[in-house]
């Protein structure tokens, strides 16, 4: 089974970027998008053999998560159950009958760090929904994380260290993340690997230079280790300031 997950930074700029056409390339058994910036009603994508589920935020161009699967779900589940968080559209869960896939767009702590209080009780959130499912059956969790994890996820790690997404302690809630089960499929496969980013600013010909950093995962419970066949990050694929990032697993 293959898994992708793309950050389109709005699904309708992407769609004029030739967004259709790396969709069928990629040819994905699940296809999950985060930062879809729509509404309902606002795009209307055909996509045959798939089933698709969209999560919007209340406010207008603004965050919103969506999957498109092949397979039909036993239960769809939109947000965490938790009021203050669900009204940005960040997650959405898909039941199968092994597994929860889960994606979700993470709240970026935002310039001067002004969201890493909120951030914080987000995370702490997040896992204990994610755990509370692993009770159930085992976890698959994909999305824009907006976190490097380590140094080598990152071009410059040292002028970053305290900005929104490399901070001490969205890093560290990340290790929790890791130390709870979770893994890290990219680094299971690739543990050293540098100068592989899935982000890239706008700014400063980033993305041309490779000054980028990697904050797009797939995570599995412990108990889906056994089922990892391959992970990769699709630099080459443009469309977005992300790029897609996939898992293959024996499901």
């Amino acid at each position: 089974m293959k898994l992708i997950s793309w950050n389109v930074n709005g699904i309708r700029a992407c769609l004029t970027k030739g967004f259709e056409g790396s969709f069928a390339e990629l040819d994905a058994d699940i296809f999950c998008l985060q930062e879809t910036k729509c509404q309902e009603g606002q795009v209307s994508l055909v996509l045959p053999g798939y089933h698709q589920y969209w999560n919007y935020a209340n406010r207008k161009g603004y965050s919103g998560t969506a999957v498109f699967s092949r397979r039909e779900p036993a239960c769809v589940t939109l947000g965490i159950g938790a009021e203050e968080h669900d009204k940005e559209g960040r997650v959405i869960t898909l039941e199968f009958d092994t597994f929860f896939l889960v994606t979700v767009y993470t709240p970026n702590s935002q310039n001067e760090l002004q969201r890493l209080s909120y951030r914080m009780q987000w995370e702490k959130d997040f896992l204990h929904y994610l755990k509370t499912l692993e009770e159930t059956k085992p976890v698959i969790v994909c999305g824009d994380l907006n976190v490097a994890h380590r140094e080598i996820d990152l071009k410059n790690p040292k002028t970053n260290h305290n900005n929104a997404g490399f901070t001490d302690q969205e890093r560290g809630c990340f290790q929790t993340l890791l130390d709870a089960g979770f893994v890290d499929t990219f680094r299971y496969f690739y543990p050293d690997m540098e100068g592989i980013y899935s982000w890239w600013s706008y700014r400063f010909s980033a993305r041309e230079k490779n000054a980028g950093w990697r904050i797009d995962y797939f995570l599995v419970s412990e108990a889906l280790k056994q089922h990892l066949q391959a992970a990769a990050i699709h630099t080459e694929i443009y469309g977005s300031d992300h790029c897609p990032v996939e898992l293959v697993i024996d499901l």
